[in-house]
């Protein structure tokens, strides 16, 4: 018998961790200073941020004692395509916290029968991303031209990907309490001295990759048909210099890409009456995982009023701040049909690469079984508000009132598919944890 000595090493640390918050801590140590407070980022005093995990934490879960089920089903449908819990993967930009970055990700997604969402700022093409899991939604920000976004999406159409994610919640907003960290343009020369002293302390992250390969910091997904990648500083000065788009821009956007079309970043029921109105298919009530504007209300807050506003027109999905299981089973409760992560995974991806995500993706899976067992469920479909306990001021119902706003429908089954599967195919430190 072969003797496996690394196991026989007394401090030799487990891979595998039992919290979200122990593969936070885990990155920490791993990841050189500033790139971990990249990762935790939020923006001026971090509150949305704290508001996104603290609210989920207010909500109290009525558990049965007896009469629970033996077996639980946690499987649903997004956009038409079958997954095997209701947790997505966020679009988030430039994984290089890994050599493997946005390709473990997808990876992992695929083995624990997710879908995997790309950001167009990704730091690994569209194309490899998909070959790695068929099932990839692609996200646009609205930037550049019509033409280019239109080549953009053409890409992601060719390549494979299954919908299309239209994230325009992104605003200006600049500046954090506690100091934004120092990220360079492009590794080179100047760039890499000054990350040294940092390197030198974290060897077993800057050895991998020098081993893997260094990352060039570009966003292959918006490489121009004739010139090179943009850098990710390029891309986003692009998208700050691009004009806002009207809701008229939404619509011809959802048209151009002719397929399954969410729209995220939906804190107000007037803007998801609008989302319905323009003929999307999804969205997401999402405050950028607080990175936007400081003090929007957790989206967890936001959700029962959207989700009652808009019944079984539209697929309803919430990301920010979920940790847990339990915070994904509160989400569905109030009337998501699922969620999408972001932090989370990164935390996971950073501690321990495409191991560390399917890690994380397991504890929401079990955390998630534990509490449709406890609320005596037999399917995730069964989650109802009645099994949760709901502070009085709780919700926060933003833009209910608006002039203009559509009459509010009357509400339906919000587990009924928005697009069903056979339709499902293309025609055309501060905040400690903080999304």
């Amino acid at each position: 018998m072969k003797l496996d000595v690394k196991n026989l090493w007394p401090w030799r640390q487990n891979p595998w961790f039992e919290t979200v918050l122990e593969a936070q801590r885990r990155a920490r140590k791993r990841l050189p200073p500033s790139v971990y407070a990249a990762l935790v980022a939020g923006s001026e005093r971090g509150r949305t941020p704290r508001d996104n995990q603290d609210a989920f934490a207010e909500l109290q879960f009525a558990p049965h004692v007896a009469g629970h089920q033996a077996e639980r089903d946690l499987s649903t449908t997004v956009l038409g395509i079958p997954i095997s819990l209701p947790v997505l993967i966020s679009p988030t930009g430039v994984q290089a916290v890994d050599p493997a970055g946005e390709l473990a990700v997808a990876r992992a997604a695929a083995a624990r029968g997710t879908i995997m969402g790309l950001s167009s700022f990704a730091s690994k093409p569209v194309e490899e991303v998909v070959a790695a899991n068929g099932n990839t939604f692609y996200q646009l920000y609205w930037t550049g031209s019509k033409e280019s976004m239109i080549q953009r999406m053409d890409r992601a159409r060719d390549a494979g990907a299954k919908a299309l994610i239209a994230t325009l919640d992104w605003s200006f907003s600049i500046g954090r309490d506690w100091g934004s960290p120092a990220i360079p343009e492009k590794l080179d020369l100047n760039a890499m001295v000054k990350l040294a002293p940092e390197a030198i302390r974290r060897p077993g992250w800057t050895l991998r990759f020098l081993r893997e390969g260094l990352p060039d910091l570009t966003a292959p997904n918006l490489q121009p048909p004739d010139g090179a990648a943009p850098t990710f500083f390029g891309a986003y000065y692009e998208w700050m210099q691009t004009p806002p788009p009207s809701w008229e821009d939404v619509e011809w956007l959802r048209e151009e890409w002719g397929g399954p079309f969410m729209l995220k970043g939906i804190t107000r029921v007037d803007d998801a009456k609008r989302a319905v109105d323009i003929g999307a298919h999804a969205i997401s009530v999402s405050n950028h995982g607080g990175n936007n504007l400081d003090t929007t209300p957790a989206t967890i807050r936001c959700l029962p009023a959207i989700a009652e506003a808009v019944g079984d027109q539209i697929e309803v999905l919430l990301d920010g701040g979920v940790r847990r299981g339990g915070d994904v089973a509160k989400a569905l409760a109030l009337g998501a049909r699922a969620v999408m992560i972001g932090r989370a995974y990164l935390w996971g991806l950073a501690a321990n690469g495409q191991a560390g995500v399917e890690n994380v993706l397991d504890l929401l899976r079990m955390g998630l079984d534990s509490a449709v067992l406890g609320l005596g469920h037999r399917s995730i479909a069964d989650l109802s508000p009645s099994d949760l306990w709901i502070p009085p001021d709780f919700a926060r119902v933003l833009g209910a009132g608006s002039p203009g706003a559509p009459e509010t429908p009357k509400r339906r089954s919000p587990k009924k598919p928005a697009v069903r599967p056979e339709d499902a195919t293309l025609d055309g430190e501060v905040p400690a944890g903080a999304k």
